[in-house]
């Protein structure tokens, strides 16, 4: 009622609105005068309607309250709407920063590793530079070392232990040669990646014959028995100087590192695999013990058994690589005093 006896219904608004907020007020203001400026400031205090005594009936009454706490029903629940549609609106904010956040981060992430691949590229064009550059250098001297060796075990006096010392010098030279063409030849794979190398059908046996020829002398020399079984797959489509050099280094390893006393026994076999056509070389040599050295076995300088033959470490680690430049690996199995089976995947 505006008329009170110790105040008016305008105050008594004001007070209200002062314990609860607006939105939760639900009030009906009668007054016993019908003003125009009353009901104003009425409805402006927070009033949800205005009923002037003696102009309304029970009805009336009834449908004005009624009104007015379905009204105040609705503006509040349009106040918790507004209220979680502000909520979810901060929300996609928050997450939008923070996601333009985590764009500019990993945008200066990339940047950074970018950076520091093109350093590292340079750092890697220069030590190729370098190394090619120093095995391109060094074979003329150790050339010179070749012919001065052989001069001086023409011209060399009768000694009991000359045979022992040019056969240590002669196995230095020449590992010391091999050395350096190896690393050559893994640069110059290096130095060119994009460089397209042409594939063509080659056949296995083919292939294996240049290799033996190659390797004569260690086949004569251990007495090895090589066997071939090319029947499922005769050809491939490769590069014929990469299978080349993954047969003869393969093989060549099969003669080194053979068994003492036993003459070694090379099996080379072709096969169509799941991932493409497989070459199996297997031999009856030392084998590896792959539960600890698996890890290491394609690693460059890396030697297994580096007091059964002489060796640079090299080979293994080349023919890995031509392998997987055209898109194969190679998988092993060995038993240690058993033997050894590369299982080539050349890849499609």
């Amino acid at each position: 009622d505006y008329n009170l006896p110790d105040t008016d219904g305008l105050e008594l608004l004001v007070e209200f609105k002062r314990l609860v907020p607006t939105s939760a007020l639900c009030v009906v203001m009668i007054t016993g005068g019908g003003s125009e400026r009353l009901a104003v400031e009425a409805l402006n205090a927070g009033a949800l309607d205005y009923l002037v005594k003696g102009q309304f009936d029970q009805e009336l009454l009834c449908k004005t309250v009624r009104h007015a706490v379905e009204k105040n029903e609705w503006r509040q629940y349009e106040g918790r709407y507004h209220a979680e549609l502000s909520g979810i609106n901060q929300q996609l904010r928050d997450s939008l920063q923070a996601l333009d956040a985590s764009r500019q981060e990993l945008a200066a992430q990339a940047r950074q590793l970018q950076a520091a691949n093109q350093q590292l590229a340079r750092t890697n064009a220069d030590l190729d530079t370098f190394v090619y550059a120093a095995s391109h250098d060094l074979k003329q001297p150790v050339n010179n070392l070749r012919g001065l060796f052989d001069e001086l075990r023409q011209s060399a006096v009768a000694d009991p232990d000359a045979d022992l010392m040019w056969g240590m010098m002669d196995n230095s030279l020449q590992t010391l040669h091999t050395l350096i063409t190896d690393l050559g030849t893994i640069v110059q794979e290096h130095r060119q990646p994009g460089t397209v190398r042409v594939a063509e059908e080659v056949h296995f046996a083919d292939v294996l014959a240049e290799a033996l020829t190659t390797l004569r002398p260690q086949v004569e020399e251990a007495q090895a028995v090589i066997e071939t079984d090319f029947r499922a797959l005769p050809t491939v489509r490769y590069v014929p100087g990469n299978l080349r050099t993954i047969v003869l280094n393969l093989v060549a390893n099969a003669l080194k590192y053979r068994y003492p006393g036993r003459a070694p026994r090379v099996q080379l076999r072709t096969r169509p695999g799941a991932s493409g056509p497989q070459l199996d070389i297997s031999d009856n040599g030392l084998g590896i013990d792959l539960a600890r050295h698996g890890g290491q076995l394609f690693q460059l300088f890396q030697r297994l058994h580096p007091g059964a033959a002489s060796g640079t470490g090299v080979g293994l680690f080349l023919v890995n690589r031509l392998v997987q430049a055209q898109g194969g690996h190679i998988e092993v199995a060995s038993e240690p005093g058993q033997g050894t089976t590369f299982s080539v995947c050349l890849g499609g």
